[in-house]
């Protein structure tokens, strides 16, 4: 039987350990193609290049499987990735392991999510994994065995068509995580405040800094999952439309 095609990306780029860590694992599940940023892209959100040009490169990094670094955002990776380099949608998407959480609202923000998003939007069963941990020593073994079961079950049973899954792994040793939780997003925010600096010239600049915030105590959001000692999945969908607005609107209409 013919093994399934699971194309591999991220937002922290191809040298990033976490990347390194999600093929260790998805590589006994099927066939890799790898494309990955040339640079962290972390912060990236939807975002496409559209004003200037996408450069990529062929990949040794990873051994015997084709791999591509692009300079562009995650987005860009899938797109360029299924249509130009691959000529063909895969099987599974797998973006991560990002190096820091993904939950709640920063599923807006994250480019490892927008990239899975992306495939989903495609019509193709998607999954971004994120470990909540900022550090590049970060250890990734206790996500590798839950990548390991998320993954086998996704290729059981897939994913409905238009969902991915967005994944938070606690920074806690295998021993200690208590299981998986299906959550819903949590209601957070960050509370935005900007740091002014002054640069070697002596004129000022700003560097985005503030506090995540999270009003959301119901037991089954993300972030108390993740509180709690749990892996989060939350079944995720880039339609945007508020359905209860839109028949409280149909009055407006003539």
């Amino acid at each position: 039987m013919e093994k399934p095609l699971i194309f591999v990306t991220n937002d922290d780029g191809f040298t990033a350990p976490g990347i390194a860590a999600l093929i260790a694992v998805v590589k006994d599940f099927g066939e890799l193609f790898i494309v990955a940023p040339d640079k962290p892209q972390s912060g990236m959100g939807h975002a496409i290049t559209v004003n200037q040009p996408l450069r990529v490169a062929p990949l040794s990094f990873f051994g015997e499987h084709r791999a591509f670094s692009c300079s562009g955002t995650p987005v860009d990776c899938v797109k360029i990735g299924m249509f130009k380099l691959e000529g063909k949608k895969p099987d599974l998407i797998v973006s991560g392991i990002n190096h820091g959480s993904n939950c709640s609202t920063n599923v807006l923000y994250s480019g490892t999510m927008s990239a899975a998003v992306e495939g989903a939007i495609e019509g193709v069963p998607s999954i971004g994994f994120s470990l909540t941990d900022h550090s590049i020593e970060a250890d990734f073994e206790a996500s590798k065995h839950y990548v390991r079961e998320i993954v086998r079950r996704s290729l059981e049973t897939p994913i409905d068509k238009g969902v991915c899954l967005n994944v938070n792994i606690p920074k806690l040793p295998l021993e200690l995580i208590k299981g998986l939780k299906i959550c819903k997003q949590a209601k957070a925010f960050w509370d935005d405040t900007f740091d002014v600096r002054i640069d070697p010239l002596g004129k000022e600049y700003y560097w985005l800094t503030g506090e995540f915030e999270n009003s959301d105590d119901s037991e089954n959001a993300d972030i108390q999952a993740l509180e709690n000692g749990y892996v989060s999945i939350v079944p995720t969908k880039f339609d945007m439309t508020s359905y209860e607005t839109l028949e409280k609107l149909k009055a407006w209409e003539q």
